[in-house]
C-alpha cells in the first residue's frame, strides 16, 4: 500500500533515499518522481510512465552546485541562472550515467521555486520530475487522479490538493541563448 502525506516528511526522504518512485508537488504541476542517480528507481519510472525510449526525464535541483552530480558544466547553464528557480526546464550537454541521458548526451534540468520542495532535494540529492500521466496522456492534476492511474504502483503521494499550473517551458542551449521547444509556464526573452 502506498504512503499517504501532506508534506515532504522524513518518511518521503527515507522512500527516496531507499529507490522509492512516487508523487510530488512541484510549483508548476504534479510530477512522478524519485532519486536522479537512482538507476533502478528512474529504470522503474520510465516503465510505470510507459516512456519512450531514448527521452530523458527532467531533473530538479535545488542549487547550482548538483549541476556537477549531473556531469554539467555551470558556465553552459548560465543562460537559465536569471529564470531559476522558476519554471524553465534547460536542456543542457551532459555526460551523466547513460541511465539518465539515455544516450542523448543532454538532461533537461530545473531549479522549482517552491522552498519546501528545494529543502527535500537538499536532503536527497537530484530528483527525477515527469508528469503524472502515462505518455501521451493529460497529467494528472491532483493525487486522486495520479491513483486512478498508478494505484499502488508507486510508493508514496504528497497531496497538497489539486494543482492545476502549467507546465514548465522547455528550452535547448543553441549558441548560448535559450531556445524554446515547448512554452510553459516562464516566458523567454
Amino acid at each position: 500500500m502506498a504512503y499517504i502525506t501532506q508534506s515532504f516528511d522524513d518518511e518521503i526522504v527515507r522512500l527516496l533515499n531507499n529507490g522509492g518512485v512516487g508523487l510530488l508537488p512541484s510549483d508548476t504541476i504534479y510530477g512522478l518522481s524519485c532519486r536522479a542517480l537512482g538507476e533502478v528507481a528512474v529504470e522503474r519510472l520510465h516503465k510505470l510512465k510507459d516512456r519512450s525510449a531514448g527521452k530523458p526525464f527532467i531533473i530538479l535541483i535545488s542549487n547550482i552546485k548538483m549541476l556537477d552530480l549531473l556531469s554539467i558544466s555551470k558556465s553552459q547553464a548560465e543562460p537559465a541562472f536569471k529564470y531559476w528557480p522558476g519554471a524553465l526546464s534547460a536542456i543542457l550537454e551532459s555526460k551523466a550515467p547513460k541511465f539518465l541521458t539515455l544516450n542523448t548526451n543532454s538532461l533537461a534540468v530545473r531549479m522549482p521555486n517552491q522552498p519546501d520542495l528545494l529543502k527535500l532535494i537538499d536532503k536527497v540529492g537530484p530528483i527525477v520530475s515527469t508528469s503524472a500521466n502515462l505518455e501521451g496522456g493529460k497529467p494528472a492534476q491532483s493525487v486522486a487522479e495520479a491513483k486512478s492511474i498508478f494505484a499502488d504502483k508507486l510508493d508514496f503521494y504528497v497531496d497538497v490538493g489539486p494543482l492545476d499550473g502549467s507546465q514548465s517551458t522547455l528550452a535547448a542551449l543553441k549558441d548560448g541563448r535559450l531556445e524554446v521547444i515547448r512554452q510553459g509556464a516562464v516566458r523567454i526573452n
